[in-house]
C-alpha cells in the first residue's frame, strides 16, 4: 500500500480483520509469514514500527477518569510532541473532529460516538506515516461520519497511508482507493471499489414508498390494490 492510499478491509465479524491489525501492531504474535511497515520488518523491529504508525482500535483504549484534553496531552507527550505545541495540536484535532465542547468532559461521560472521535484523534497524534483505523465510525451519527470521512480524506491527500476496516460499503466508497474482501482470514477479492462493483455487483435495489394511510376496512384493500399496481408496473417496465 503506497503513501496517499487508503486500503479497506471488508468482511463479516470473525473474518480476521481485527486479528490482522493486532498482528500489525504487535498485540498478537505473528505465527507465520513476514510483514513490513515503511520497510521495517515487524518481527525484528516492532519498536521502530510503533514510531511510524497510529492506531484506532475497535474497542476504545481510553482511560475513563481522564478528560478528553488530558487523554490527548498524555498520548501527545508519549509521541514526542513538545509541550510548547500541545495547545495548538489539541485545538486543531478537537476542531477537525467537531469535539471542542466535549474536550473537558471525563471519558466515562462521553457518548460512544464521541469516544470514537477521541480514539481516532489519538491515532493521528505524532504525524504517523501509517494509520490503522478499526471500525472508526461505529456509533456515530450521520453528520459526524461525514465529518470524520472529510478529515481522513485530507489526511490521505497529505500523503499518509491509511488501512481501515469497516462494515459499511458507503464508508469504503468515500475513503478507499483499494478494497479487499476477507473471508476466514483470506482475501477473496482485491481491487478498486468500482472494479469490485462491476465484477461482483448483481442486480439493483429499488425502494418504493407509498403514502401511509390509516388501515381500516376498505382503505386496507385500497392500499393492497395500490401495492399490486406498483408491483405490476415494475414487472412490466423492467422485465426479468
Amino acid at each position: 500500500i503506497k503513501p496517499g492510499e487508503c486500503f479497506g478491509l471488508l468482511g463479516v465479524n470473525g473474518a480476521g480483520k481485527t486479528s490482522t491489525f493486532k498482528m500489525l501492531t504487535g498485540d498478537n504474535k505473528i505465527s507465520n509469514g513476514e510483514a513490513y511497515v515503511n520497510g521495517i520488518n515487524l518481527k525484528m523491529k516492532m519498536k521502530d514500527v510503533h514510531k511510524v504508525t497510529g492506531y484506532c482500535p475497535q474497542f476504545d483504549a481510553l482511560i475513563d477518569d481522564l478528560t478528553g484534553r488530558e487523554t490527548l496531552v498524555l498520548f501527545a507527550l508519549s509521541r514526542g510532541i513538545p509541550e510548547t505545541k500541545l495547545k495548538e495540536v489539541i485545538a486543531k484535532l478537537a476542531n477537525d473532529f467537531n469535539f471542542t465542547k466535549h474536550l473537558d468532559k471525563q471519558v466515562k461521560a462521553l457518548s460512544g460516538g464521541n469516544k470514537r472521535k477521541l480514539s481516532t484523534a489519538v491515532a493521528l497524534l505524532g504525524n504517523p506515516k501509517v494509520i490503522y483505523l478499526d471500525e472508526m465510525s461505529t456509533g456515530m451519527d450521520v453528520a459526524s461520519k461525514r465529518n470524520i470521512w472529510d478529515v481522513m480524506c485530507k489526511v490521505r491527500k497529505a500523503g499518509k497511508t491509511i488501512v481501515l476496516t469497516t462494515h459499511s460499503m458507503e464508508e469504503s466508497e468515500a475513503l478507499c482507493t483499494k478494497l479487499a474482501i476477507m473471508v476466514n482470514g483470506r482475501f477473496k477479492c482485491l481491487g478498486s471499489t468500482q472494479h469490485l462493483k462491476s465484477k461482483f455487483g448483481q442486480g439493483f435495489v429499488l425502494t418504493v414508498k407509498l403514502k401511509r394511510t390509516t388501515l381500516e376496512g376498505a382503505e386496507k384493500e385500497d392500499m393492497l390494490d395500490e401495492r399490486n399496481q406498483v408491483k405490476e408496473y415494475v414487472e412490466q417496465e423492467f422485465s426479468g
